[in-house]
């Protein structure tokens, strides 16, 4: 891709998609740039991937084609601020939950070029799950620039801007749950004398490759369940006991809760403006 990147912030998701962007060769190194407050995260960024860097966010924005801001969102609104007169035609990429559409055009313009998106950590091993929603400003060509970026590192899926708090609650955050997830089984593991980096390959593995199943075979993930549970087998009994305990209820409850949050973060913002 002929186009210009810059971060402004460069935390855990910048950097997982910085990665990803430069494992693909989407865009050299030289045509990425990078902002931020701290001198140390600077260099940590210029020593580990050979980017562009500097303190200045407007910099950024005047050097690059597409800016994703990766600041967090309590600090959004002194960014978007500071570098609102400097944008132009560019496109701004936002990642951050509770920030909509509608809330970054109320202070840089409804003339601007937006893409909200919701990127996952898993970008950091060029498997990321991200949604994108545009404004009516975006192009055609624009979208699909912004989609082969975040195609570079994972998949993605346009969506409604309504779909972002489930989007959230199903691949935003639940790479955590699904971390919790892995240390739980891989625990019970170790308790039954298996060494914990051992515990953690199998578990891992296990779960990696039944997502693949999902995604690969197109059957129904409780088919997939009720292929693995022979009768009066072990896995059955396992599967008994997580319905006892209410595990199905408990996700449920864990995404429903995330996708509150996120609504309650957007409102907050909203009626700021």
């Amino acid at each position: 891709m002929n186009k210009k990147i810059g971060f402004i912030g460069c935390g855990n998701m910048a950097k997982a998609m910085i990665k990803g962007i430069i494992n693909s060769k989407l865009i050299k190194t030289e045509n990425i740039y990078a902002s931020a407050l701290s001198e140390n995260t600077l260099i940590n960024a210029k020593n580990k991937f050979n980017i562009n860097t500097t303190k200045d966010s407007r910099e950024v924005v005047l050097k690059s084609d597409i800016i994703v801001i990766a600041v967090k969102p309590n600090i959004y609104d002194i960014v978007l601020n500071d570098i609102k007169d400097v944008i132009g035609n560019k496109i701004i990429v936002t990642i951050a939950a509770g920030k909509t559409i509608d809330s970054i055009e109320s202070i840089i313009g409804d003339d601007k070029k937006i893409i909200r998106t919701m990127p996952n950590t898993p970008a950091l091993v060029n498997e990321g799950m991200s949604a994108l929603c545009k404004n009516k400003n975006i192009s055609d060509q624009d979208l699909r620039d912004i989609k082969s970026i975040f195609d570079s590192f994972g998949k993605s899926e346009v969506v409604d801007e309504n779909l972002i708090h489930a989007v959230i609650g199903a691949s935003g955050s639940s790479p955590a749950y699904v971390f919790m997830f892995i240390e739980a089984m891989a625990d019970s593991c170790v308790s039954h004398g298996m060494s914990r980096d051992m515990a953690y390959k199998f578990t891992s593995q296990a779960v990696m490759g039944a997502a693949k199943m999902v995604l690969e075979t197109n059957i129904h993930p409780g088919e997939l369940k009720d292929m693995v549970c022979s009768p009066g087998g072990t896995t059955i009994e396992a599967v008994k006991a997580l319905e006892e305990e209410g595990f199905r209820k408990s996700i449920i409850k864990a995404i429903d809760n995330c996708i509150d949050k996120s609504k309650k973060m957007s409102n907050a913002d909203l009626s700021k403006k």
